[in-house]
């Protein structure tokens, strides 16, 4: 977010990869996470790593582009989100993976001015309760997580990479799915060649697809 403000643009559109997925579940967020620049209720992702034209799309929402809008380093929706993790490994953390979720989608959905009343529907619909929605373990919390993470993208990533979840979208210019990490310096093969050599070895090779240790379980 300190990015978007500081860089002083306002031609940001939100990707059709996050605006899809919650299209899909009426998540209520879609209200305080985007702008209603094509309409009440009117949500239309740019495709992920093209070319969009700005008008054409859905905008990120006006509490992003505020300056004194609050900055977190750490919430109570990840929290509980990790609390669940942590039950599915089998930590003796007290509750059930169930009662960590919901209690993470409802923080998050807390934090950002969602009435009760639709917390509860959310949470109630098959493809959000922790019994009845598809997928494995680390698919349900990975993706509920992720989409708490809306406004801090770098957790968002991590997010993404350690539980797989959920399926992204293949950039539209590049063809590249999601790196899962940052590849060295340029000048690392060129000034420190010998250690660079031994370093990129021993994690699987430098590209961007190589994943980082504790991406690995």
């Amino acid at each position: 977010m300190v990015d978007l403000v500081q860089s002083g643009r306002s031609d940001f559109v939100v990707t059709n990869t996050l605006v899809d997925y919650m299209n899909t579940l009426n998540d209520p967020r879609k209200a305080m996470y985007f702008d209603d620049n094509l309409g009440a209720g009117v949500y239309v992702g740019g495709p992920y790593g093209d070319n969009n034209t700005f008008g054409n799309y859905t905008h990120i929402g006006e509490l992003m582009h505020n300056p004194t809008f609050r900055g977190v380093l750490l919430d109570y929706s990840e929290v509980e989100f990790l609390l669940a993790e942590a039950v599915e490994r089998g930590y003796a953390v007290g509750g059930t993976a169930a009662t960590h979720y919901n209690a993470g989608i409802t923080a998050s959905m807390n934090d950002w001015g969602v009435a009760s009343a639709d917390i509860t529907t959310y949470l109630a619909s098959t493809s959000v309760a922790y019994a009845t929605a598809t997928g494995t373990w680390k698919q349900k919390i990975g993706f509920q997580f992720w989409l708490a993470m809306y406004n801090r993208g770098f957790e968002g990533w991590c997010v993404y990479r350690k539980f797989d979840a959920p399926t992204m979208n293949i950039a539209v210019e590049s063809g590249l799915p999601v790196p899962n990490r940052y590849t060295y310096p340029l000048n690392e093969p060129t000034l420190n060649k010998t250690n660079y050599d031994v370093a990129s070895t021993a994690i699987g090779g430098d590209t961007q697809s190589t994943k980082v240790f504790w991406d690995k379980f």
